[in-house]
């Protein structure tokens, strides 16, 4: 007979099944059950989405299982390991897999999170491999000690005598590797009066081709200008510099009262003051936006978030001075580009903080693949909120009801 997964690739699957096999309930073997819903993530187009969410809130231990055994699917592997998927608790697993190749793994390492490259530096196999340690090497999100680490790997590997390979996990935890995550603290540097040019330097020198491509950009703020400075503002302009902008103004108020409702609740800020904030963020070009993100004040970051060059508003969360009240509200902003979602939760210190993720899932910007993988944190009260929250997808609500479910039947049988 069969298996159900054969059934499923030859299109033989009867039609009224198929919703049963994108939600993981055919009486199947749990490798079988998650060999079905990875090939219909991957390749059917009309249950595709519920396969997915399934799996971003499937069983953990059975997720674990099928990441540690090397007769898994190659498929399987893939999709597990692949950046948009990943979760942090099978990585160990699935870096130890020999099925899972190094190309792999590679790939993973490019834009790896910081966790992600904390556990990456804590495994035997890629302290001993040259081209992951290559990838990680060119990862965007590497830090201080830890980029002192790969390389310090790389050049083992190349000039000096042969890596011993951690035995067990003590042996792992003495590693160079490990010894690096306690030299980079991702917060060390947020307690700085002043910003070292070195910390510029650096984020220009990362990021130094995107900067060339996009040098000539001036400021353009996600949403428009109207929409980030307020509709009162612009009645006590007086500059030349501005005087486009009022005309924009004008335009969007005789088409919408939004803006002006939302202004009516903008908090006052001192139209002189915020005047010259936008006239000295004009003048400069990207460079000039990147050293004020990182070295500027709490409204200079407010304002260069929503700067629609994206290594510019990468560069605000880069800032040693961010506060967690200021990311919280940046999770939250539908006027920011994805890449900024995407950003906050690569950084650990982020993460740390309830509400940035509630934040993030709970905002209809935030892309589906990350709302999906963050909504497993979140408490039963707002997976409630967010279940009949009509502005996020209905993807998002479905799981967020689902998994609502689930922890309140667990919590009613304690």
């Amino acid at each position: 007979m069969p298996r159900s997964i054969d059934l499923i690739r030859a299109s033989k699957l009867p039609s009224n099944m198929m919703p049963f096999a994108a939600k993981g309930a055919l009486s199947v073997p749990p490798e079988e059950n998650i060999e079905i819903l990875v090939y219909l993530a991957i390749h059917n187009k009309i249950f595709g989405d519920l396969a997915r969410m399934t799996l971003a809130g499937w069983d953990e231990k059975a997720s674990l299982a099928a990441a540690s055994d090397p007769k898994t699917s190659r498929e399987v592997l893939d999709y597990l390991i692949a950046p948009d998927n990943i979760r942090p608790k099978l990585l160990p697993a699935l870096l130890e897999n020999p099925s899972v190749p190094d190309s792999a793994i590679a790939k993973f390492a490019r834009s790896a999170s910081q966790e992600s490259i904390e556990t990456m530096l804590r495994s035997p196999r890629v302290c001993a491999a040259a081209g992951v340690l290559d990838s990680l090497r060119s990862n965007p999100y590497l830090k201080g000690g830890e980029a002192a680490t790969v390389t310090k790997l790389i050049n083992m590997r190349e000039t000096g005598p042969p890596l011993r390979i951690a035995g067990d996990a003590a042996d792992a935890s003495a590693s160079p590797a490990a010894e690096s995550v306690g030299e980079s603290d991702p917060s060390a540097d947020e307690t700085a009066e002043d910003v070292p040019d070195e910390v510029v330097a650096a984020y220009i020198s990362e990021h130094a081709t995107e900067i060339a491509e996009e040098k000539d950009k001036p400021f353009q703020p996600v949403g428009g200008i109207v929409d980030l400075l307020g509709a009162d503002y612009f009645p006590v302009v007086e500059n030349r510099e501005m005087a486009e902008v009022a005309a924009e103004h004008a335009a969007a108020k005789a088409t919408t009262a939004a803006a002006a409702s939302k202004a009516a609740a903008t908090k006052f800020v001192d139209p002189s003051k915020r005047d010259n904030t936008m006239q000295k963020i004009n003048r400069l070009d990207v460079k000039g936006r990147i050293q004020l993100a990182m070295k500027g004040n709490k409204e200079e970051r407010s304002i260069l978030i929503r700067d629609g060059t994206k290594v510019v508003a990468l560069a605000v969360l880069d800032a040693p001075k961010i506060s967690d009240g200021e990311v919280e509200k940046f999770a939250l902003q539908k006027n920011v580009l994805e890449a900024v979602l995407r950003q906050i939760p690569m950084k650990r210190r982020f993460m740390k903080n309830y509400i940035v993720v509630r934040n993030l899932v709970s905002n209809p910007r935030t892309p589906l693949d990350l709302g999906l993988g963050l909504m497993k944190h979140l408490q039963l009260r707002d997976l409630k909120n967010i279940s009949g929250n009509k502005e996020i997808s209905e993807t998002v609500r479905n799981l967020a009801l689902k998994m609502f479910k689930q922890k309140q039947d667990m919590a009613n049988k304690r």
